[in-house]
């Protein structure tokens, strides 16, 4: 297996596209490297984009925020700015792992490991997020929601990279929040995981909102009729039990040792009516 670091975008792309056997990305590695201890991991090639510019920078624009690949979680809780626009994303990004986790780990290594249970995926979904995805034919755009296909798989292809995470800028009335359902107090993935992100107009009532769930499919997904449930109202009990159906209706969760179907769908309406309200206070609601 070789181990390379390359200094630019285009030769880490080069060396993943020319790759013979598999190959991988090493940004915060704190998947990876578990991936790395089992006896049937094979791989051709680590390429480690961390020399790379700008993969370590969050930078803020008029068109919203760009977090570098290789920003570790702990950093964006240190970006004031980021968040108090998007406090819902950072405080998802947060619940990975241990405090020594958050040092290393980052929000595109945890799309792009693809589990459902990704806790900040659904922040990601419900904040409208995009990549930027450097490839050998160039650099392109992606939604966040299309990128996992499935448990551990993606729509990227062979040679292409997740350059940055793109947050786009707020309105001067919104706010999101992100909730999750775990057996333990700490450090586990999310049996439930819950995003809610809306904005209000000047009399308090929800305009617009996106709301997506985690854990209760294969993978995340963004739920329609929960937004729909929710706009043109001011988030009172009809509306959030509006919110709490669709959510519970759009769960197709498994039975595990971690959740049954029927606590998972129950908890999934639970979850997202908290995070609403919290979003809404947030957004400035009263």
């Amino acid at each position: 297996m070789r181990y390379e670091r390359p200094q630019t975008l285009e030769d880490a792309a080069a060396l993943l596209a020319a790759a013979d056997a598999p190959a991988f990305v090493l940004a915060g590695g704190t998947d990876l490297l578990v991936r790395m201890q089992n006896d049937n991991f094979e791989a051709d090639l680590i390429v480690d984009i961390k020399s790379i510019a700008g993969m370590g920078d969050i930078v803020q624009s008029d068109a919203g925020f760009v977090i570098g690949a290789a920003v570790p979680c702990a950093a964006l809780s240190e970006d004031a700015a980021l968040v108090a626009a998007w406090p819902g994303v950072v405080e998802a990004a947060n619940l990975i792992g241990s405090t020594q986790i958050q040092g290393r780990c980052t929000v595109a290594g945890n799309l792009c490991n693809a589990s459902p249970a990704a806790d900040s995926v659904p922040a990601l979904v419900a904040a409208d997020a995009r990549v930027r995805i450097a490839g050998p034919n160039g650099t392109r755009e992606a939604a966040v929601i299309d990128i996992p296909t499935g448990p551990g798989k993606t729509s990227l292809a062979k040679g292409e990279i997740i350059e940055a995470v793109l947050l786009p800028k707020r309105a001067a009335q919104a706010g999101d929040a992100y909730l999750r359902f775990i057996p333990r107090t700490e450090m586990d993935i999310a049996v439930v995981g819950v995003s809610v992100n809306l904005t209000l107009d000047a009399g308090g009532t929800v305009t617009s909102a996106r709301v997506a769930l985690g854990a209760v499919g294969p993978t995340v997904m963004l739920v329609d009729a929960a937004a729909e449930a929710i706009i043109g109202t001011s988030l009172d009990d009809a509306a959030l039990d509006a919110l709490a159906a669709a959510c519970s209706a759009a769960s197709t969760p498994i039975d595990d040792k971690r959740g049954t179907v029927a606590f998972r769908t129950k908890v999934a309406g639970v979850l997202a009516r908290r995070a609403a309200q919290t979003a809404y206070t947030r957004a400035g609601g009263k």
